[in-house]
C-alpha cells in the first residue's frame, strides 16, 4: 500500500483535463432529489467536513461550532470515547442541517464543503474517502456513486468545475489525513467525554482544544 504521502503527490498530479473526461464520460445533472443531503435510514446524514471548511461556515452563518459540525460519530458509544474528523451537523430528522426541504436546495451552497461540491464523484486514491456503498460507475481515476442525476449530459464548463473541485478534495483529505496522523496522541477521556482527533489536535465537540 501506498504511503500517505506518496498518495498526497499523486493527488497533487491529477490532470483535471483528465478527470474533467471521466466525468463527461459518466455524466452527470443535479436533479435536487435531496438524497445526498438527508437521511433515509434510521443513521443521520454524515458527511465530513474539515476544521477550516467549518470555520468558514461559522463566518457565513455565524454559528456556534457545534451548530455547523459534530464529532464523527464512528467509534463513538454512549460512554463517549474518541473519534476522527467532523460531519455537517444534523436537524432533528438526521438530515443535513443546512438542506431546505421542499426546494432541494443548501441554504449555504456557494460555501458547501468539498464533499458537497464534488458528490456523488471521488477518485481512487488510497487515503481518500468515498461515499457510503459501492462505486456504481467508473471512468479512469474517477468513481461515481449511486445518485439519481449520473448518466445525464453535462456541460463541458461543469464538468471542468467539478474536476477542479474533485482534484482540491482528494490532495485536501490526504493533507488531513497526514495531519491526524502526525498530531494524534490517545486522550483516554473519561467516561462520558468526547475527544475529537482532527489535523489540528484533540479538540472538544465544541471544537476547542482539549485538555484531557
Amino acid at each position: 500500500m501506498e504511503s500517505l504521502e506518496a498518495e498526497l503527490e499523486r493527488a497533487k498530479s491529477l490532470d483535471v483535463t483528465d478527470l474533467a473526461d471521466a466525468i463527461e464520460d459518466i455524466g452527470f445533472e443535479c436533479t435536487r432529489c435531496g438524497a445526498c443531503c438527508t437521511s433515509e435510514t434510521d443513521d443521520p446524514h454524515t458527511a465530513t467536513v474539515f476544521p477550516d471548511e467549518v470555520r468558514a461556515l461559522q463566518e457565513t452563518t455565524e454559528y456556534d461550532f457545534r451548530d455547523v459540525a459534530r464529532p464523527m460519530p464512528f467509534g463513538l458509544d454512549e460512554d463517549g470515547g474518541e473519534t476522527f474528523e467532523w460531519a455537517l451537523q444534523t436537524d432533528d430528522c438526521g438530515d443535513c442541517r443546512f438542506y431546505e426541504e421542499g426546494i432541494g436546495a443548501c441554504s449555504v451552497h456557494p460555501d458547501r464543503p468539498l464533499i458537497c461540491q464534488t458528490y456523488p464523484f471521488s477518485v481512487a486514491l488510497g487515503g481518500t474517502s468515498q461515499p457510503m456503498g459501492e462505486p456504481v460507475d467508473e471512468s479512469g481515476m474517477v468513481r461515481a456513486h449511486e445518485c439519481e442525476g449520473l448518466g445525464r449530459d453535462i456541460d463541458r464548463e461543469h464538468a471542468e468545475e467539478l474536476a477542479a473541485a474533485l482534484k482540491k478534495r482528494a490532495v485536501r483529505e490526504l493533507e488531513e489525513a497526514i495531519g491526524v496522523r502526525d498530531n494524534y496522541e490517545a486522550a483516554n477521556p473519561d467516561s462520558g467525554e468526547i475527544v475529537v482527533h482532527d489535523s489540528e489536535g484533540a479538540k472538544n465537540p465544541d471544537g476547542t482544544a482539549y485538555e484531557g
